[in-house]
């Protein structure tokens, strides 16, 4: 759904333009920065004991999820998984 007038949407690109490349590419990360925080709290929110394997796997499922099949979230799940048991291992010297 687009509802943006197009002489809207011109302006907007044009402002956008503007810009350099460097400041549009720290705006990116600023926009994607906020949207994982907020997925981040929303997932907290709904699991306030979540482990930071369950808060991995909550932010790949929403912002990648419907790009791989079952199979292949199972094996990023794992990897997930993984990595976090690893971290924690290192952490305690283990």
């Amino acid at each position: 759904m687009n509802d943006t007038p197009p002489e809207v949407d011109k302006r907007y690109r044009a402002m956008l333009m503007q810009r350099t490349g460097e400041e549009r590419l720290i705006m990116g990360c600023a926009m994607r920065d906020t949207a994982r925080a907020f997925v981040e709290a929303s997932l907290r929110e709904q699991d306030p004991q979540a482990t930071v394997a369950t808060i991995r796997k909550g932010l790949f499922l929403r912002f990648y999820g419907h790009e791989f099949n079952a199979a292949t979230r199972d094996t990023i799940f794992a990897a997930i998984e993984q990595a976090s048991r690893s971290a924690v291992s290192r952490s305690d010297g283990s």
